[in-house]
């Protein structure tokens, strides 16, 4: 017994090992992981790298062009546009990180429950398909109309457009993983049901949850600075990338830096989470 627990040992952390190194050999998800691990570290020390507070106001300098001091230029109120935009990570990557963490539990729930047990596939599954048959846009801001409009309200509105995603991908994994050869030995031993369905079956479903989240990141940055820029997301006083797009658009053809600079950023971090999500798809996707 021992000797295979300490083969098995061996065979995992050969498995790790050459996950690791597959990785490492795959440019396009250490580039998408190095922008992502960029972005993460800017918005953990953003008050050791902004220059200035972001509501720090001075309408004498409203509107000036980017220059030694103020790196992206300022806005409308003179206020310094590249802390905002640092700052801005911070509620922006916020965001993604909890819906990220929302959806992976509850659509991991559902999804096992609905792929493991037949009897309530049929349930489960017509109520996310049901949430699913609406544009994933107008459902959020339909949500956020009836809440109103705050960071908690946001987080509430993707994680209910971005859950039957996740859901669906883990169900189509129990459902392969149910009918395997070792779901049948765990039960010849005697395991039952909530074991099989909480310890067996999840660690084989790792690849594709991971693949799904990079995704799911990326539509909540979208998302957020989408809902955002309509004024029905993170209240206006509050720096997010959306936020700040939506200040600069009356001065588009005036002051382009106030749009160019977050909508830059967004595409940036948008980029590096699918290409990051590309490349643990060749990873671990067998």
């Amino acid at each position: 017994m021992l000797r295979v627990t300490n083969q098995e040992s061996k065979a995992r952390g050969s498995r790790r090992f050459a996950t690791v190194r597959l990785f490492t050999r795959n440019k396009t998800a250490l580039f998408g992981a190095a922008v992502l691990l960029f972005f993460i570290v800017v918005a953990l020390g953003a008050p050791l790298i902004a220059t200035h507070r972001p509501a720090d106001m001075d309408p004498s300098l409203r509107l000036n062009k980017p220059n030694a001091v103020y790196f992206f230029g300022t806005d409308r109120f003179g206020r310094d546009l590249y802390s905002r935009v640092v700052y801005g990570s911070r509620i922006s990557l916020g965001v993604g990180l909890s819906v990220v963490a929302s959806t992976t539990i509850l659509g991991a729930l559902l999804g096992l429950l609905a792929g493991y047990f037949r009897s309530v596939d049929e349930i489960l599954m017509r109520i996310l398909d049901g949430l699913m048959a609406f544009p994933g846009i107008i459902l959020m801001i339909t949500i956020m109309a009836v809440l109103g409009s705050n960071l908690f309200n946001v987080i509430l509105a993707l994680t209910v457009v971005y859950t039957p995603r996740m859901a669906r991908v883990v169900r189509s994994a129990v459902m392969v993983q149910r009918e395997m050869t070792y779901v049948e030995a765990a039960r010849a031993a005697g395991a039952g049901d909530l074991r099989i369905l909480l310890w067996h079956i999840p660690r084989n479903c790792v690849a594709p949850v991971i693949i799904q989240a990079t995704m799911i990141f990326a539509y909540s940055v979208l998302s957020e600075s989408s809902l955002s820029f309509l004024g029905v997301g993170v209240p206006p006083e509050i720096p997010s990338w959306g936020n700040l797009l939506s200040d600069g658009k009356v001065f588009l053809r005036r002051a382009p830096w106030i749009t160019i600079f977050p909508g830059l950023t967004i595409t940036a971090c948008v980029l590096a989470l699918n290409m990051l999500g590309d490349g643990l798809r060749d990873i671990l996707d067998p």
